[in-house]
């Protein structure tokens, strides 16, 4: 056996087991893309889809991380495992990150019953790294109930996490504007759960008020008379979801307000079960196998032997002898055998 393949599974063997250290190391494997994680991702999946997925997004300023802690302390108490996966904003010039989640977690750092992973976004937009939903399959593997995926919170670009989660969780803030950013980013289209947190604030009663207006003039008649499900022919994503989302205020600093989300999310991990997220787990699929073949293609393209070729394609667009349609098919034509890639 390659070594490799042999330090995969053992990685993947540990991890299944509890062992946290090997945990780690296999999710830093994972987020580095190496060959390891691949084989042990390999070995973990038939074992994975037992975990409740939740995606945690919304506007700088909302409390995500407040909120993440303290529905940590909630689901602890009810004697369950969480895992959470925190994506920190890189920097443009180094790609390092700040990795915050981190240290405003580590009342749980001895907790067994907990595993928090902060990752660096590297640049990959939507509000997750690329390798997020990589690391909740592992997380997922080896055991946690509950595994939250935080995203990095940069407000308008974050409905990536709705086809990575199970359930995905759009917090607002009170008087703050957000709502109508939120409408037009569609963050409110991929929500399940709508939180406004910060309820101790003034105006959060009407802003979840508001919300609750806006969502319901937002869901199409079309989509309201399918039950929820975007029927055949719709331009919405195939997601079913309830015909409105929950509007909950809670107060993540003091936990008010947190059971009932807690039980919110449980109810909508139940009808989940029952059948009614088969497109959501559909859509996370589709998702994770495409990011998987734009990576390989990408890295067959800057290989040793298609470098050359792809660079002078390239260079045609670049002198406007080529157009980017037709270098784009020269380059697939090349991969398939159909024709050289210049």
């Amino acid at each position: 056996m390659n070594p490799a393949g042999s330090r995969a599974e053992d990685l993947a063997d540990a991890a299944v087991a509890g062992d946290r250290r090997a945990l780690a190391r296999l999710l830093t494997a994972v987020e580095n893309r190496t060959p390891t994680a691949e084989a042990a991702l390999r070995r973990l999946y038939p074992a994975t889809g037992r975990a409740h997925l939740v995606g945690i997004t919304g506007a700088p300023g909302a409390g995500k991380s407040t909120l993440v802690a303290a529905l940590i302390a909630e689901v602890r108490a009810a004697g369950r495992a969480v895992a959470v996966v925190a994506v920190d904003p890189s920097s443009p010039i180094t790609g390092g990150a700040l990795l915050g989640d981190r240290v405003r977690m580590q009342a749980y750092a001895s907790d067994d019953g907990v595993f928090i992973r902060s990752m660096a976004s590297r640049g990959h937009a939507g509000g997750l790294a690329a390798t997020s939903t990589s690391a909740a399959t592992v997380l997922d593997a080896a055991g946690f109930d509950l595994v939250l995926l935080e995203t990095v919170g940069t407000g308008q670009s974050e409905v990536e996490v709705a086809a990575a989660a199970d359930t995905t969780v759009v917090l607002e803030a009170p008087e703050m504007g957000d709502e109508v950013q939120a409408i037009k980013a569609g963050l409110l289209e991929v929500a399940d759960i709508v939180v406004v947190n910060k309820g101790d604030r003034p105006g959060a009663q009407r802003t979840a008020a508001q919300l609750r207006a806006m969502l319901t003039s937002t869901v199409s008649p079309r989509v309201a008379a399918a039950g929820g499900a975007s029927p055949a022919g719709d331009d919405r994503a195939a997601r079913p979801r309830p015909k409105r989302p929950e509007v909950l205020i809670t107060t993540a600093s003091t936990g008010e307000g947190v059971p009932a989300l807690l039980a919110a999310l449980d109810r909508h991990r139940s009808a989940g079960r029952e059948g009614l997220a088969d497109g959501a787990r559909l859509a996370r699929a589709e998702a994770q196998v495409w990011a998987i073949v734009s990576e390989r293609l990408r890295d067959r393209f800057h290989g040793t032997t298609a470098a050359p070729a792809t660079e002078e394609t390239l260079r045609a667009v670049v002198e406007h002898r080529l157009d980017p349609y037709t270098a784009a098919d020269q380059l697939l034509a090349s991969l398939t055998g159909g024709g050289p890639a210049n």
